[in-house]
């Protein structure tokens, strides 16, 4: 067994995003029919839409693909390392992916502890008892909305997010959802439960991108800071994806923008 520090703060942070990114890829609705100033909802409406069209887009998203480039570079004691791996990742409905690795560079440490452990850890994390126990609902969170953002890219409800229980499932920090589409867009956030007494905070952001009309993972990044001194940066770049099965989405415009 490695109790190195340096296996902890490596997979600590990255462990935690495979949670976090238990959020069913969303699909967009047709850009043209995008409203500039919805009416106003409550946090309950806006959950209450989400859940809703998470699973109709669950059930229209029947397969994809695309590359994952992953990074990890740890500064501090008692030295310091680095590694980057690129994936191929084929998805298919309703809970199976395939990981083809194409490469992997820097510490072997890393590469084997932590990425390879990382995307068995993904596999698991599809079983539908752990995604029951991460879905982004009431069941699991406590929700309160925060404002309204507008951006270039549409308008956005702002909610803070806060779980009912402390599990490595869950995290507490801020969601955007796009105030058409009702998808989780952006997420800045920090594990519910600390995975590891070495981890003194680890702060997670992901950001989210339309492709083909679906809003897949786009970015990730996660800083941790260590209890005996030093950081670990991880990051992971989604590239390449392509969409391979759809069902038809259910239209839901007109019930999303009442709340009903």
């Amino acid at each position: 067994m490695r109790n190195t520090v340096h296996v902890h703060l490596a997979s600590l942070g990255l462990l935690f995003l495979i949670f976090r990114a238990l959020l069913p890829p969303a699909i967009a609705q047709p850009p043209d029919a995008r409203a500039v100033a919805p009416p106003p909802l409550s946090a309950d409406q806006i959950v209450q839409n989400l859940v809703r069209m998470n699973l109709e887009r669950a059930q229209a998203l029947l397969a994809y693909q695309g590359t994952r480039h992953y990074r990890v570079a740890y500064r501090g004691f008692p030295g310091t390392r680095s590694a980057e791996m690129v994936v191929e990742v084929k998805y298919r409905s309703p809970g199976t992916k395939e990981f083809t690795i194409q490469s992997g560079t820097g510490s072997k440490l890393i590469i084997d502890q932590v990425f390879k452990k990382l995307l068995q850890s993904e596999e698991e994390a599809l079983e539908p008892e752990n995604q029951r126990r991460s879905a982004l609902n009431n069941d699991n969170y406590v929700f309160t909305l925060l404002g309204y953002e507008t951006s270039p890219a549409g308008c956005m409800h702002v909610l803070s997010v806060e779980p009912r229980t402390k599990s490595k499932f869950l995290y507490r920090g801020t969601i955007w959802v796009d105030a058409e589409d009702f998808a989780v867009v952006r997420i800045k956030a920090q594990p519910a439960k600390n995975p590891s007494f070495w981890t003194k905070n680890t702060e997670v952001e992901q950001v989210y991108a339309k492709v083909d009309g679906f809003w897949l993972p786009a970015h990730n990044r996660s800083v941790t800071t260590i209890r005996l001194g030093g950081h670990a940066d991880f990051a992971i770049d989604y590239t390449d994806y392509q969409v391979t099965g759809t069902n038809p989405l259910t239209e839901s415009r007109n019930r999303t923008a009442s709340g009903m």
